[in-house]
C-alpha cells in the first residue's frame, strides 16, 4: 500500500513541475508524453479546436507562465518589505485572470477546468486567441499581435495601449513562436 502511494504522489509532483528545457517545444513534449499526461496531445487538440497553431500556443503560455502550473504575479510590499495583494488574480499556466476564466468556462461549459492543468490552460489560450481573431481581425498565424490582445485584452488592443514591455513580451512570444515552429517540424510533432 505504501508503494502505491509512494507512486501516486511521485506522478503528482512531477505533473505540477515546469519541464526542463521550455525553450525545445520537442523536449517539452517529451517530457510530458506519458499514461497520465499528454501535453503534445493536448496542445494539438487546442489548434485543431480554435485553429491556432501550436507554436503560438505553446509560445503564449511559455511567455505567460514559463510552463509553471502555479504561477502568480508577484506580490506587492506593504513598507517595502511585508507580503501584501498581488498585482492581479493571473494564474497558472496561461495567467488567465478570474473573470475571463469564468467566462471562458461559461462559454465552452468546461466547468471542472483548472488554470493549472496545461490541457485546460492550452485550450484557454486557443479559445482566447480565436477571440481575438474573432474580434479583433488578427491573423490566428501572427504570434505577436495575438500576444497583444492577450496581454492587454481585446479593447486595449483595440485602443493600442501597449506599453515597451508589453510590445517586449509580444516579441518574444512571436520569436518563441518561430523558433517552437522550427523544432517541432524537425521532431516531427
Amino acid at each position: 500500500m505504501r508503494i502505491v502511494f509512494l507512486i501516486a504522489l511521485l506522478m503528482l509532483v512531477g505533473c505540477g513541475t515546469a519541464p526542463n528545457r521550455i525553450d525545445n517545444a520537442c523536449a517539452i513534449f517529451a517530457q510530458r508524453d506519458g499514461l497520465f499526461n499528454n501535453w503534445a496531445r493536448d496542445a494539438r487538440t487546442a489548434s485543431q479546436r480554435y485553429g491556432v497553431p501550436v507554436p503560438v500556443l505553446m509560445a503564449t503560455i511559455y511567455t505567460e507562465s514559463g510552463f509553471r502550473a502555479r504561477a502568480r504575479p508577484p506580490r506587492t510590499k506593504l513598507l517595502g518589505f511585508i507580503p501584501w495583494t498581488r498585482a492581479s488574480s493571473a494564474y497558472g499556466y496561461a495567467q488567465a485572470l478570474d473573470g475571463t476564466w469564468e467566462t471562458y468556462r461559461r462559454e465552452t461549459g468546461r466547468w471542472g477546468a483548472s488554470r493549472s492543468n496545461f490541457g485546460d490552460a492550452i485550450d484557454f489560450v486557443g479559445w482566447y486567441h480565436r477571440k481575438s481573431h474573432d474580434t479583433n481581425g488578427i491573423p490566428l498565424q501572427d504570434g505577436y499581435r495575438l500576444y497583444l490582445a492577450y496581454y492587454s485584452g481585446h479593447s486595449g488592443y483595440e485602443r493600442g495601449e501597449f506599453s515597451s514591455g508589453t510590445r517586449q513580451a509580444a516579441q518574444r512570444s512571436a520569436s518563441m513562436a518561430s523558433r517552437y515552429e522550427n523544432q517541432l517540424r524537425a521532431c516531427g510533432y
